[in-house]
């Protein structure tokens, strides 16, 4: 089998998909509530964040105005540009580096953030470590992925051979992830799921958007209790 070239893939992708565009209806209304997960997760007290594959760039507009310094870092060049140029500030940073090899030194950041990426990594215990070394002490890396996904294949019209959809190439639970990482540094683990595919399916977001995320919050856990398919999990590892 010919050996995934991520550095090549997630360049060109980059350069083919616009991450920094306006999304709407359901997708929207799931990565907001994603994002809202998230920062209820980090820390109150932290002067700097590491944003791992730094997307739309959210983690900068959510956390430059608190004066918290902001790295934003990505595998491809444009990304982080673009979220220098969306977000410019003197406390914010855009970094190119392959997440297995970060260009910092050890216990750099105070908090670490790498939402909707371990998915897509093709060695995602290589990539915990990594970001686990760059954790300061007392400071958390925190992940979110889909859970349990069933990864659906199709056939590409280019090298005719079965293709993970949307480059998701790892499935993950509780298990899995309280696995990835055993060091002598880890203080603690913890997980949490949440959303709801049969939710995200029926479209609930046009009534539920409205909701402030501390309702949205128990709705999920009720639905959660009756109809028990969630679509994320939230993870923390904190370092001793």
């Amino acid at each position: 089998m010919e050996k995934f070239n991520y550095l090549e893939h997630y360049k060109i992708d980059a350069e083919e998909f616009n991450y920094f565009a306006e999304r709407t209806g359901a997708t929207e209304h799931d990565e907001r509530r994603v994002h809202e997960y998230i920062m209820a997760f980090v820390p109150k007290e932290i002067k700097s964040v590491l944003d791992v594959g730094c997307g739309s760039a959210w983690v900068a507009k959510n956390y430059l105005k608190k004066n918290i310094n902001v790295y934003s870092l990505d595998i491809s060049v444009l990304n982080p540009v673009k979220a220098l140029k969306k977000y410019p500030a003197d406390n914010h940073f855009g970094i190119t580096a392959d997440s297995y090899n970060l260009p910092f030194l050890d216990n750099s950041f105070d908090c670490i953030i790498a939402s909707e990426i371990i998915e897509h990594v093709i060695n995602p215990e290589g990539f915990v470590k990594e970001l686990m070394r760059v954790v300061k002490p007392k400071g958390e890396l925190i992940i979110t992925t889909p859970y349990k996904e069933i990864i659906r294949y199709a056939l590409c019209v280019h090298c005719n051979k079965r293709t993970p959809v949307n480059a998701h190439i790892n499935s993950f639970d509780e298990n899995t992830l309280t696995d990835l990482f055993k060091g002598e540094d880890l203080e603690s683990v913890k997980w949490q799921t949440f959303g709801n595919k049969l939710l995200i399916f029926l479209r609930t977001y046009v009534v539920l958007k409205y909701l402030p995320f501390s309702l949205w919050k128990i709705k999920d856990k009720i639905v959660n209790l009756i109809y028990n398919n969630p679509a994320h999990i939230i993870l923390t590892y904190k370092k001793k």
